[in-house]
């Protein structure tokens, strides 16, 4: 391994959830590994406890000072005015993207990616666990935390690694996968790519350095002419596709039960452990990468009912019998929230839905503003706060109104995201679902502790 050179590995932006799994790797191979983020967070305490040093100061002294011996990896989310990114950047250092850096880390091993604008955080980590629970085993760089290992990082000594490709500035492109999924190709990052047909040909791009095998949503433009790895297509329940879900039930509890057709059979009663509709369709994907790996049929039906899902993704924090339901998801492009209400609509048929959506990035609202106002009509009432602005500086006349004067749902209301609690301990709630990709996730032990202290 080329950076294994290296003593110190330091980064910028060592928060971020594949940041983090990085520097977990690093730290696991026995380096020194450090770095800098905006603020703290459970993540960044996480790596604290495991020996990583952390800091929250743009200060440039915390920089190991061995410029030969240091790799520093940083995150296109880093701003080009933060003092440490200036002074690595005319200092001499070895500076490279975190895409970079995992597919240098990727390149020696077989690579099973899983792209796509939404669903690859679940899938990549359902696979993961099918091949870990089977005893196959594999190494994941995750882009969400596990919920049945509480991580984002699982390290083994098998030649397989399951890599969430992002396709955030191209990132994907760094990665050579032996198999690969590709999930959807929406209008996402219109920062980058500019339009939907520009996304669409780094797809396929990505879908050009994809070694075996390629396993596509059905219906996405992708064609036997832009890659050399042999296609195969999946669907939640399309029989046209080489894999499809069949006989899908609703179970009790809001969970479902089916079964997977595939070129070799049917696995009947699969019962996945991840509550929503979208997670049996995440199931026919990761089942299908696992199948062509040569995964026992059995040992993945199994496998799928044991996964408890990932954080923030339609994760079940309170579900009382006969009292309220609180999930929490990441959804923050339009089709995420569209495909999620649905999911929560299907689970919870007649039961009145409140929504607390916190939109992330300006340009991401003012690119989606029309998108974001029809997914959120189909809640009962929303609950809108001011926009999450990460990296980016804030855009004249962008703002949540933009979305907010076309949502057309029963009830609609803006709150400053300092007053959340206090609104929503005087609702009466039945099902609440926070969505966002920013801190929103901060609210979930109160909101929890809330719910649960009014039973």
């Amino acid at each position: 391994m080329k950076n294994l050179k290296y003593k110190y590995v330091y980064f910028l932006g060592i928060g971020g959830i594949g940041m983090s799994a990085i520097a977990r790797w690093y730290k696991f191979r026995g380096l020194e590994v450090s770095g800098y983020d905006r603020t703290p967070s459970q993540l960044t305490g996480q790596l604290q406890a495991e020996g990583i040093d952390v800091h929250f100061e743009d200060d440039c002294s915390r920089i190991p000072a061995d410029k030969e011996h240091t790799l520093v990896i940083y995150t296109p989310a880093i701003p080009e005015s933060l003092e440490e990114f200036r002074f690595v950047r005319d200092n001499g250092y070895k500076l490279v993207k975190r895409s970079m850096a995992l597919g240098e880390i990727t390149a020696d091993q077989a690579c099973a990616a899983v792209a796509g604008t939404h669903g690859k955080t679940t899938t990549s980590t359902l696979i993961a666990h099918i091949l870990t629970d089977s005893g196959e085993g594999c190494s994941a760089f995750l882009g969400g935390i596990s919920k049945n290992y509480g991580t984002n990082l699982l390290m083994s000594r098998k030649p397989t690694v399951v890599a969430e490709a992002d396709e955030f500035d191209r990132s994907f492109l760094q990665l050579r996968p032996t198999i690969a999924v590709i999930t959807a190709m929406d209008a996402d990052h219109l920062d980058i790519y500019g339009d939907l047909a520009h996304v669409q040909d780094a797809f396929r791009e990505f879908a050009a350095l994809v070694k075996e095998t390629l396993i596509l949503k059905l219906g996405l433009p992708v064609s036997e002419s832009d890659t050399g790895a042999r296609i195969y297509t999946y669907h939640l329940d399309d029989e046209r596709a080489d894999f499809h879900a069949t006989g899908i039930k609703l179970l009790e509890d809001g969970h479902y039960s089916f079964g997977l057709a595939y070129p070799g059979g049917v696995l009947e009663d699969i019962r996945p452990g991840a509550l929503g509709k979208v997670n049996i369709e995440n199931s026919v994907a990761a089942a299908a990468v696992c199948l062509c790996l040569g995964v026992d049929g059995q040992k993945v039906r199994r496998a799928i009912g044991s996964f408890k899902g990932v954080q923030r993704r339609l994760d079940e924090h309170v579900n009382i019998p006969g009292g309220p339901v609180y999930i929490d998801d990441y959804a923050h492009h339009p089709a995420e929230l569209e495909s999620a209400i649905a999911s929560i609509r299907g689970m919870f048929p007649g039961r009145r839905i409140t929504g607390v959506f916190q939109p992330h990035l300006y340009t991401r609202t003012r690119d989606f503003a029309p998108g974001f106002a029809k997914a959120l009509s189909g809640l009962d009432k929303l609950i809108l706060l001011d926009i999450y602005p990460a990296r980016e500086e804030p855009i004249e006349g962008v703002d949540s109104q933009l979305i907010f004067k076309d949502v057309t749902a029963p009830e609609k209301m803006l709150c400053p995201r300092s007053s959340l609690m206090e609104t929503l301990a005087g609702e009466s709630l039945d099902v609440l679902v926070t969505f966002g990709a920013g801190d929103i996730d901060r609210f979930i032990g109160p909101i929890t502790e809330m719910l649960k202290a009014r039973q």
